[in-house]
């Protein structure tokens, strides 16, 4: 059994539980976040609303004209706190359209994540890599940017024959947490959980998790919701870059056109 001693013993905080259902967000969702203010030191503009919560919630939006005549085209989504209020939206670039059709959910990509404001707060950033399981090199990972053009921190995926893996780096690629994923990441009917892990693995300070969509979205959509939880005092660079491992997992295993090496 893992310790789930809570590894920031200075904080006055409990670990944090797992991010709400999906489901329980109500339809209408109240006005978006107002400006938090002034800026805290050492937060990127833009991202102080992040050091105020624990969860976030992320909802990739359908695309009707993928679903129709299946071509691959940009993932957008809202980015939502516990309580269903829009705080940032997520683009990706769509610039180069052939890339995506002939790579497909392998391809490089960058997301483009603003306020409410219409500011660019964060950037993420994946190259072009190969997938294998069975190869430990060419492995995944993205950048995480706040402002853009300044890198805060990387993820990136650690070899492993069954599990998915992977490290939270901070802007000089110094480990901060782990991830990992089940070892299947096709589960009918409930969430699949990617735990977020101290350095040492030894103890479980949040979570990602893919959440069931219901039978009809899982079946003729790709379109996917995302819980994240952690420590409300972790650092907020670590945050975002917990966000932007989001878009990385997202590509990796919930995408339908996968290729089978990504498993």
């Amino acid at each position: 059994m893992q310790n789930t001693v809570h590894p920031f013993p200075n904080s006055s905080f409990p670990p944090p539980g797992p991010p709400p259902p999906y489901n329980s967000v109500p339809p209408a969702a109240p006005a978006p976040i107002p400006n938090p203010g002034p800026s805290i030191p050492g937060c990127p503009p833009g991202l102080e609303y992040l050091t105020q919560i624990d969860q976030i919630l992320v909802q990739q939006k359908v695309d009707y004209a993928e679903m129709i005549i299946g071509w691959e085209m940009s993932n957008n989504y809202d980015i939502k706190n516990s309580m269903g209020q829009q705080i940032f939206t997520a683009r990706e670039d769509d610039r180069n359209f052939f890339t995506m059709q002939f790579y497909g959910p392998l391809r490089p990509f960058t997301i483009h994540i603003h306020d409410n404001f219409g500011r660019e707060i964060l950037t993420v950033t994946r190259p072009i890599k190969c997938a294998s399981c069975c190869c430990p090199c060419c492995l995944q990972e993205v950048e995480i940017q706040s402002p853009p053009g300044f890198p805060i921190g990387y993820v990136e995926q650690n070899w492993h024959p069954f599990l998915p893996k992977f490290t939270v780096l901070d802007a000089t690629r110094s480990a901060q947490l782990k991830i990992k994923g089940p070892f299947c990441d096709c589960k009918c009917c409930s969430d699949v959980v990617f735990e977020v892990l101290s350095r040492d693995e030894e103890a479980v300070v949040g979570q990602i998790s893919k959440q069931w969509g219901g039978f009809l979205q899982e079946g003729f959509s790709d379109a996917d919701n995302f819980g994240i939880s952690f420590p409300m005092d972790l650092d907020v660079k670590v945050k975002a870059v917990l966000l932007g491992a989001v878009f990385l997992i997202d590509f990796m295993y919930f995408e339908t056109n996968k290729n089978d090496n990504n498993n």
